[in-house]
């Protein structure tokens, strides 16, 4: 597969089909991932494929990449609609994941007041308080839930803690009160001669249900739109994306955004 791996701190601009002109805040090490998820369908590939060997960007080159390229966007006339973390990994593993949002924030009021700071997150980090108290500063906090059954999630994400389990993300996702977009990846497929699918009626009611939790006021549902790492998965067909959208919006009356 072409794999997506950033070799620099700050990247971009891009244009996102889900956030507008969005530029990048890879905190991750720039030669390989750092991820306590593996998912089947990451463009950056799978973890033991590219493993990392070098250390995190430090606080303070995060702060200097960010600032370097504001200002020379500045200069250009462009200004980012989001400064987005995301890049080789998960972002809020990160040593000096808090400091680093108190600079982004500074920075960004300093440059560009009207961006807004996002942080694509796979959830797993949520138990630890300054974390989480980070998060509560940013204006977007857009948190994966691919499926709220434990099988299915350890098929699709495959997180590195065995006592990572769904009952404890979506109570950890209730802590935002509301303040959090819930990012949802609907694929189906086979590994190892295992069947994965997370469309079935059952499982698509029970995420439903924990979607009540958790009241996200915004629910971003996508499928596959790239080569995958697992090549035995399929994309979910526009027609069934939009059937749970529309069940998303009738049973909750959150708002859903939908990317084919």
């Amino acid at each position: 597969m072409s794999t997506i791996l950033f070799q620099q701190i700050v990247y971009g601009p891009v244009h996102s089909r889900r956030l507008g002109v969005s530029l990048g805040i890879n905190v991750s090490p720039l030669d390989g991932k750092r991820c306590s998820f593996n998912c089947i369908y990451c463009e950056c590939g799978l973890n033991e494929d590219f493993p990392a060997k070098r250390p995190a960007p430090k606080r303070e080159d995060v702060r200097n990449a960010l600032t370097a390229k504001l200002q020379e966007m500045a200069k250009e006339g462009v200004r980012p609609d989001v400064i987005t973390f995301s890049g080789n990994g998960e972002p809020t593993m990160h040593p000096e994941f808090a400091g680093i949002i108190d600079d982004t924030i500074a920075v960004r009021d300093a440059f560009c007041p009207q961006a807004k700071v996002a942080v694509l997150s796979n959830s797993t980090m949520l138990h630890k308080e300054d974390v989480m108290n980070a998060l509560l500063k940013i204006d977007e906090n857009i948190m994966k839930l691919d499926s709220v059954n434990d099988e299915r999630m350890r098929q699709i994400d495959d997180p590195d803690r065995r006592d990572f389990t769904c009952e404890k993300l979506v109570r950890q996702l209730c802590r935002f009160d509301g303040r959090l977009i819930i990012q949802t990846m609907f694929l189906r497929g086979h590994r190892d001669g295992v069947v994965i699918d997370n469309t079935g009626d059952d499982e698509v009611a029970a995420w439903i249900e924990a979607l009540k939790q958790i009241r996200p006021y915004k629910v971003m549902i996508y499928t596959i739109d790239r080569e995958t790492p697992v090549r035995t998965l399929e994309k979910i067909p526009k027609a069934e994306l939009d059937a749970i959208a529309d069940r998303i919006r009738k049973e909750t009356g959150i708002e859903v955004s939908v990317s084919y």
